[in-house]
């Protein structure tokens, strides 16, 4: 052509028509901030419902719609959005389907960040909650009939006690309410707990912690009935929140390993969390997958692994229990989970050491509290720290 070096070095090579990609092996990462159209008619058929496009990078991209699909098949549901992090998520969820002057349910035992947007942020629309032990369904059918409740929501397992609450009897109080329920399953992962199949609504998970698997992603996910995720995407695409492509791949590669790697998460936790249990130095033991743990029925009614989380208490205080922690060789001190490095951290000092200890025993974080995120290491290199550790404390 008599293109100008300047305009060719824009155009040639990609404006005559680009390289087959349908024959790579991997999905390629597409990063582009919006899309084209060839004239006029085809964006008119955009606009009427006729042609299939994404017209923005913010409504959409087809790295993270393959990461999409691949999760909804995982969870089981009609419909799925990504965005940049877990709390993204969530906080899009909430603002979504609970309206100004609403009223949820949710747990005592939970992300910190979850517990404060709802108990500081949504009063300033006038969205009010109850907030009830995992176990307490006498406290929820009586929010229930006193509220016009538009949600509830919980983890489960929920952090960092591990409680599991009882989809299926939670759903069939809430859905002849009108109230929609969400479980938020980033503990479980979809390869433990499929919530959908049991009458959740909806469910959520940080994908930065087992969907991604290996600690260098960031990324939240919403799966479940398309009508109240398709709401969640509306208000998604006014307000931002979009996962890069490059995340989308990451956490897209690290799915084709989840089953495989959760596999190891819930053995290594399981055979933890019994010698822990047995040792002197250690008080309690918090994990669904023990006969003690007050939750353990249940998480064996829906659960097919129990995750590779364990929540311990030291026998002792935040001082020997910092020292069990400095002890430790394998696991980094750090917080998060589900990466196929095992983590650690003292709850009290990692998340609440602004609270104080009368806020922090309030809501239920002991000093002495310990959560171990199990990597995927071999189980007898994990016991032995954790054996050497303890013999020093």
């Amino acid at each position: 052509n008599d293109w100008q070096e300047s305009t060719k070095a824009v155009h040639n090579g990609e404006r005559g028509g680009r390289p087959r990609i349908s024959d790579s092996l991997t999905t390629p990462v597409v990063c582009t901030s919006t899309y084209t159209f060839k004239d006029t008619q085809e964006l008119i058929d955009y606009q009427e419902g006729n042609y299939g496009s994404f017209e923005y990078g913010r409504y959409g991209n087809p790295t993270t719609r393959a990461a999409e699909e691949k999760i909804r098949l995982l969870e089981g549901g009609e419909d799925c959005l990504l965005s940049a992090s877990g709390m993204c998520t969530a906080v899009t969820m909430l603002l979504s389907l609970v309206p100004a002057g609403g009223h949820i349910v949710t747990t005592t035992d939970c992300y910190r960040r979850t517990r404060q947007f709802i108990q500081t942020f949504l009063p300033k629309m006038g969205i009010t909650s109850t907030v009830l032990d995992p176990s307490d369904y006498d406290g929820l059918q009586k929010a229930l009939d006193e509220h016009d409740c538009s949600l509830y929501f919980s983890e489960s397992p929920t952090n960092p006690y591990l409680r599991c609450v009882d989809i299926d009897r939670i759903a069939k109080m809430c859905n002849p309410k009108g109230c929609l329920v969400c479980i938020d399953g980033t503990f479980a992962t979809p390869c433990n707990l499929k919530a959908l199949n049991f009458g959740a609504d909806l469910v959520i998970h940080s994908a930065s912690k087992y969907m991604g698997g290996h600690n260098d992603v960031l990324g939240g996910v919403i799966v479940g009935q398309k009508e109240a995720v398709s709401k969640v995407r509306a208000f998604h695409n006014i307000v931002g929140g979009v996962l890069d492509p490059h995340a989308a791949y990451l956490i897209l590669r690290g799915l084709k390993t989840l089953s495989l790697r959760v596999e190891r998460h819930n053995s290594n936790a399981q055979k933890l969390a019994e010698w822990l249990e047995a040792h002197p130095k250690i008080s309690k033991v918090h994990y669904p997958g023990l006969k003690s743990h007050p939750d353990y029925e249940v998480a064996n009614k829906y659960m097919t692994g129990f995750g590779g989380v364990v929540s311990f208490e030291v026998d002792g205080d935040l001082w020997r229990t910092a020292k069990f922690i400095d002890e430790c060789n394998l696991p980094y001190i750090a917080p998060s989970l589900g990466g196929v490095e095992s983590l650690i951290e003292q709850p009290t000092v990692v998340s609440y050491w602004d609270q104080g200890p009368e806020k922090r025993a309030a809501i239920g974080i002991k000093d002495n509290l310990v959560r171990f995120a199990c990597g995927i290491e071999d189980y007898a290199d994990i016991e032995a720290d954790f054996k050497q550790a303890l013999d020093k404390i």
